[in-house]
């Protein structure tokens, strides 16, 4: 299918591509285009204006500074991915990528746009929701910071407002002592996982000091598992511990049966990947 009849702008500056929205509440942003434009060929996406921020510079570019990784916003997958200092400064990062669709696609997805697509089984959000990032956003207001415990709301809504455009994109960098895994599956490489689990484990003596895990492709949005968290946090890490985390897990799976997977499958898969990326960040830290 072809997609709707729709304007095209293609602005230079944040402020005119903010412009641009504002001036049509049917406006939606372009980024990579590797999700937008395959919805509107099916016509689940009808946009009556495409505001192309590809022209836009300022949007791009990789930093590490003050223990922070600042990524714009249309920075491609693949160049986050090879980074070698972000990659220095929080290795999971380059593991999570590592996931994402294929090659083809992370060559021309963005950073921003995989986040402001919000999918719930999307990787990139689930790093963000792991590592207790933030994104920056331009409105006709101007600037505001969303923490990621804030920004993803339901399938592929965020609290972005019309014509606010997400312009950076801030991961923490790994803490000292801590040991990080990203493990998903999926029923063939590159497709969006049926469940997939972030973790980070700080251990300090032998014990586990703090622990966050989120997941996705188990409810509406990417989740932080805290029961799971809590049964690591303070103990040695040993697979009494991390069969408890995987079980607290369960309770967090509200993605309903479909022809993928059952309820039950995707509540053992769950408990299944928190064990197994328990067991080797303890191990990446140590413990």
């Amino acid at each position: 299918m072809k997609p709707a009849l729709f304007d095209y702008v293609a602005p230079e500056t944040v402020e005119a591509a903010v412009a641009a929205l504002a001036g049509d509440e049917t406006a939606r942003p372009l980024a990579g285009g590797q999700s937008l434009i395959p919805t509107m060929n099916f016509r689940l996406s009808t946009p009556g204006r495409l505001v192309d921020l590809q022209r836009i510079a300022a949007l791009r570019g990789i930093a590490v500074e003050g223990g922070t990784i600042r990524v714009g916003a249309m920075t491609r997958h693949r160049e986050l991915e090879t980074d070698a200092a972000a990659n220095a400064a929080n290795p999971l990062i380059g593991e999570v990528l590592d996931n994402v669709a294929h090659i083809a696609i992370r060559n021309r997805g963005t950073v921003g746009g995989s986040i402001a697509h919000a999918d719930p089984a999307a990787e990139l959000p689930c790093l963000l929701v792991a590592t207790g990032g933030a994104v920056t956003v331009e409105g006709p207001g101007g600037s505001r910071e969303i923490a990621a415990a804030d920004l993803f709301r339901f399938h592929m809504t965020t609290s972005l407002d019309q014509a606010e455009i997400l312009t950076e994109i801030r991961i923490p960098a790994l803490a000292p002592a801590t040991g990080y895994a990203f493990e998903e599956f999926a029923r063939r490489k590159g497709d969006y996982a049926l469940a997939g689990v972030c973790t980070l484990l700080t251990v300090e003596g032998g014990v586990c000091r703090a622990a966050r895990i989120a997941a996705c492709g188990i409810a509406s949005r990417p989740v932080r598992l805290a029961a799971a968290e809590d049964a690591l946090a303070g103990g040695t890490l040993d697979e009494a511990a991390r069969n408890a985390a995987g079980e607290a897990a369960k309770e967090y799976v509200t993605a309903q049966a479909d022809l993928q997977a059952s309820e039950a499958y995707r509540k053992d898969l769950l408990a299944a990947l928190v064990r197994r990326t328990a067991a080797t960040a303890a191990k990446r830290a140590g413990g």
